[in-house]
């Protein structure tokens, strides 16, 4: 991970991970704090499924982004459909609202990391760096330093 909006996303990605966390812990003890995950279990699996996602995001594994965008798509993405239409059809609360902006960024970050690892698994295979490359991809110079070495071969008896 080299550029600055790979660290934000991961970093992001935890904040709204332990955000989630507190939702269901609050959702667990009865405590109201106007958001409300929509299947406990569910969201209990999603939060372990999220911790290897984000173990492998920072690793910078495609796989990771791909679990990630999986299961936060198939959770947080119906939820959001939900709400839209109930939105449409005005049938919607305060709770509905704090919910459907959970899910907006439920739906988002998934799709920023994604497309961050697509972008940037070229660059972090195969990174340039003017300040070594000279030496380690210079076949000049170790053609020279062969034959120098050719010709020096002391014999010690």
């Amino acid at each position: 991970m080299r550029s600055m909006a790979s660290y934000l996303l991961l970093i992001f990605m935890v904040m709204f991970w332990i955000f989630r966390l507190v939702v269901a812990f609050t959702a667990s003890i009865g405590v109201d704090i106007g958001f409300v995950p929509m299947n406990m279990n569910m969201e209990i699996i999603l939060l372990f499924v999220t911790m290897v996602g984000i173990a492998f995001v920072g690793k910078r594994m495609l796989i990771g982004a791909i679990i990630y965008l999986v299961s936060y798509g198939l959770y947080f993405g119906v939820d959001l459909y939900n709400i839209v239409m109930g939105i449409i059809g005005g049938t919607t609360t305060i709770t509905d609202y704090s919910n459907a902006l959970a899910s907006f960024i439920g739906v988002v970050l998934p799709l920023a990391v994604f497309f961050n690892l697509l972008i940037d698994k070229n660059r972090t295979n195969h990174p340039v760096d003017k300040k070594t490359d000279w030496f380690y991809k210079n076949d000049e110079y170790d053609r020279k330093i062969d034959e120098r070495a050719d010709q020096n071969q002391y014999r010690n008896y």
